[in-house]
């Protein structure tokens, strides 16, 4: 079967590098979304254990449109009666970019209209609607001239982990926090550290991977779970070869912030990941004091522009600079910022640059080394 998994802008590379770990064939990187090829085994591990997809779409019909009225008439040629039956219900969401169409909402009743008649057509009951919670969501993509119609075999996205009870200010989406972690090469074999955890998004992500703790634990329902072709059997076994995976966490994860509510409720997430163990939370600020570890690896997100404010963001991220310099020699050092300009004060130079997008915010994820010994071996000063 051929499958697309949808992720964020700037994390196309590692999730295609994800899904080939897990056993996906044909792999093909695209515009926020990777294409890959498996079994249905493989739709529910993926499904269950990726931390980087935020959703799995089944494609089940393709083709080209000249009008309005092609849309009906494609859809409405889906054998939909392999995927529904009158006992089940059904919504539609479209995201829509053609000269055909200008509103996505008018897309997916077309399509919601196609479907009705096709089952009227067989004189079968309909199928009824559905927009909260449906037995089958299906998904409507258009680009110009080409209508490709999925299932959905996720409907709650896959950044919804389950084990979130709390939340900061501007929090960090779960997959992208995870993203973020793979881009930066830790692999937990040495300590991660967020001096600015906030909620704590990424020092729990961290603490899932070094436990090799699936991320699909804590969900109760995938959309594929209300398919009519669904296998309990061969999900449990999928839920279970990932639980065989579980271990103990071979590093310490550290995660800090100046704030004891940011505190509270990051521990409160942790404990609710089963993370306690290996995550240590402190309230304790970035600018005073050495790092918990001699060495390791360094992700923080600090505040930039439209999410959170400081009185000087310029001398803010200048004093991130320093930090990095006097205190967190040993390091590699990474930095999330949408703040562009200022991010330039922290004076030293990346050996990588990567964008991303969080939320609609354009950001640049930025990596340091920052070795031990004299400045001319260590981290330069950019020009």
């Amino acid at each position: 079967m051929k499958y697309l998994a949808k992720t964020h802008y700037g994390l196309e590379e590692v999730l295609a590098a994800e899904l080939g770990e897990l056993g996906a064939e044909a792999v093909t990187i695209l515009n926020r979304a990777v294409s890959f090829e498996g079994s249905k085994s493989l739709l529910y591990t993926v499904n269950y254990r990726s931390r980087l997809a935020l959703s799995v779409l089944l494609p089940v019909s393709s083709f080209r449109i000249a009008g309005q009225k092609d849309l009906y008439e494609g859809a409405v040629s889906v054998e939909w009666d392999r995927y529904l039956d009158p006992g089940r219900t059904y919504a539609v969401t479209a995201v829509v970019n053609s000269v055909h169409f200008s509103h996505s909402g008018y897309v997916a009743l077309v399509v919601k209209d196609a479907v009705a008649d096709f089952f009227r057509r067989l004189t079968l009951g309909r199928p009824s609607v559905d927009a909260r919670n449906p037995d089958v969501l299906i998904n409507v993509h258009i680009s110009n001239d080409r209508v490709t119609i999925s299932l959905d075999s996720t409907v709650v996205p896959l950044y919804r982990r389950g084990y979130r009870r709390g939340m900061s200010e501007a929090p960090l989406s779960e997959v992208l926090a995870a993203g973020m972690i793979a881009l930066s090469g830790w692999n937990a074999e040495n300590p991660l550290v967020d001096g600015m955890c906030g909620s704590g998004t990424i020092v729990t992500e961290a603490g899932l991977i070094a436990c090799n703790i699936a991320p699909g634990k804590f969900r109760k329902h995938f959309g594929f779970m209300s398919w009519k072709d669904y296998d309990p059997a061969l999900f449990r076994s999928v839920r279970f070869e990932a639980e065989k995976r579980e271990r103990r966490s071979p590093v310490r994860i550290f995660g800090s912030d100046i704030s004891d509510e940011a505190c509270k409720t990051a521990m409160m997430n942790v404990k609710e990941a089963g993370l306690q163990d290996a995550v240590e939370i402190s309230e304790r600020d970035f600018f005073s004091g050495p790092p918990p570890a001699e060495e390791g690896t360094l992700v923080i997100n600090p505040p930039y522009g439209r999410r959170l404010n400081t009185p000087d963001m310029a001398e803010f991220y200048s004093n991130i600079g320093s930090v990095l310099k006097h205190h967190y020699e040993g390091y590699t050092a990474w930095i999330l910022s949408g703040d562009h300009k200022n991010l330039k004060q922290v004076a030293l130079k990346p050996f990588r640059k990567i964008d991303l997008l969080n939320g609609d915010i354009e950001c640049r994820f930025q990596g340091y080394e920052l070795y031990r010994g004299t400045r001319k071996k260590g981290a330069l000063h950019e020009q």
